[in-house]
């Protein structure tokens, strides 16, 4: 199994270094592949910040990945409900993917106000 970083799932979705995104999708193409959740998170937080990239391209591009048939993640479903949170809240991806969490039945311990107030609509 393959498992990919951050700089080379940036390369592959940014398309910004032609020879790095198409060795990363030989992998794909060739191996079963991983993403970590901190991978995510990283890559959201450069996307963001970065590039500035809108929060639904960063989703669409993501769970674009994620959806390819070689490519897993943990949590699939708490990732794809969190980016759901992420779209459309203030709230920074990794408290969306603790309410990703809440709605696939999870109780959520948390002092985060803002997270609080999301949790509780």
């Amino acid at each position: 199994m393959v498992i990919f970083d951050t700089n080379a799932l940036l390369r592959y979705i940014l398309q910004d270094n032609k020879e790095m995104a198409d060795k990363v999708e030989v992998q794909i193409k060739q191996n079963k592949c991983f993403v970590p959740t901190e991978v995510l998170a990283e890559m959201v937080y450069v996307l963001s910040k970065v590039y500035k990239i809108p929060k639904t391209d960063i989703a669409a591009a993501i769970i674009g990945v994620l959806s390819i048939d070689n490519v897993t993640t943990a949590n699939f479903d708490v990732i794809v409900k969190g980016f759901e949170a992420y779209t459309g809240t203030n709230l920074d991806f990794v408290d969306c993917l603790m309410a990703g969490y809440q709605d696939e039945g999870h109780m959520i311990f948390t002092f985060d106000k803002k997270l609080t107030a999301y949790l509780q609509q």
